[in-house]
C-alpha cells in the first residue's frame, strides 16, 4: 500500500474533521429542522433558503466570503483578535467552521423532512398524558426521527470527507493543519504522482460506494436528502 506520512496525516485529518463537523451539525442542525418542521413564521421560507444555499453556490463562492467574515478585517476575525485568537483562516478551526456552513443541508433537510413526517398525532397524544415539551421531543421525536438522524449523520459526514473547493479556501494546504484527503489527491495530480493519487481516489470511490449503500439498501432510510 503506498500510502506516505502526508498521505495518512491527511486521512486522519479528514476523519476528524467529518467526525467533529457531524457531531455539531447534529447539535446545531436539530433544533433549525425542528424549528422549520413546526413553524408558520414567514420567516421559515428564508431560513430555510439560506440552510440549502450550500446546495446550489459553488464551494468557492462560500469559502471566499467565509474568508473574508473570519479574516483580519471581518467582523469575526476582529472579535478574534480582540480576544486573543488570531485568526480562523488557515486553521483547524476555521476548516470545522465552514465545513458545518457547507455540510448544513445535508443534515437539516433529512432531520426536517423525518420531524415533518412524524405528524402532530404523537404529540397531541403525549399533552394529553401531560408530557412536558422536552419530555415529548427525548422520548417520542427523536426515537420516531431515528431514521432521517441516522441519514443525516452519515450524509453530513460523507459529504464533508469529500470536501475540496472550500476547504482549499479557508484551510489553505498546510500539512497536519488543514491538509485534508481532497487536498492531497489534487497535490498528487499536480505533481504528475498518479500511484499515489490511485491510492487515495480509489480509497474515497469505495467509501462514497459504502455511503451510499447503506443508505440505499437499509428499509428504514430513504435515498437522497428525505
Amino acid at each position: 500500500m503506498h500510502l506516505s506520512e502526508l498521505d495518512v496525516a491527511a486521512i486522519w485529518l479528514t476523519l476528524e474533521l467529518a467526525t467533529l463537523t457531524t457531531a455539531l451539525l447534529l447539535c446545531i442542525g436539530t433544533p433549525i429542522a425542528w424549528w422549520l418542521a413546526r413553524t408558520r413564521s414567514f420567516l421559515k421560507g428564508p431560513i430555510g433558503a439560506v440552510v440549502a444555499l450550500p446546495l446550489v453556490l459553488p464551494p468557492t463562492v462560500l469559502g471566499f466570503y467565509l474568508l473574508v467574515f473570519m479574516g483580519p478585517n471581518g467582523p469575526a476575525g476582529q472579535l478574534t483578535q480582540a480576544l486573543g485568537l488570531g485568526t480562523l483562516p488557515f486553521t483547524f478551526t476555521g476548516l470545522v467552521i465552514g465545513s458545518v456552513f457547507y455540510s448544513m443541508p445535508f443534515v437539516v433537510q433529512p432531520l426536517q423532512n423525518a420531524f415533518e413526517a412524524i405528524g402532530d398525532r404523537p404529540l397531541e397524544v403525549a399533552a394529553t398524558l401531560r408530557a412536558n415539551a422536552w419530555d415529548c421531543f427525548f422520548t417520542i421525536v427523536l426515537p420516531l426521527a431515528r431514521p432521517g438522524i441516522i441519514t443525516a449523520s452519515i450524509l453530513g459526514f460523507a459529504h464533508t470527507v469529500g470536501e475540496f473547493g472550500i476547504v482549499l479556501m479557508i484551510g489553505g494546504n498546510i500539512p497536519g493543519r488543514t491538509r485534508t484527503i481532497s487536498v492531497q489527491i489534487f497535490n498528487h495530480v499536480e505533481a504528475m504522482e498518479f500511484t499515489q493519487a490511485h491510492w487515495l481516489a480509489g480509497g474515497m470511490v469505495f467509501f462514497s460506494f459504502f455511503v451510499l449503500l447503506a443508505l440505499y439498501s437499509s428499509r428504514r432510510l430513504k435515498p437522497g436528502l428525505s
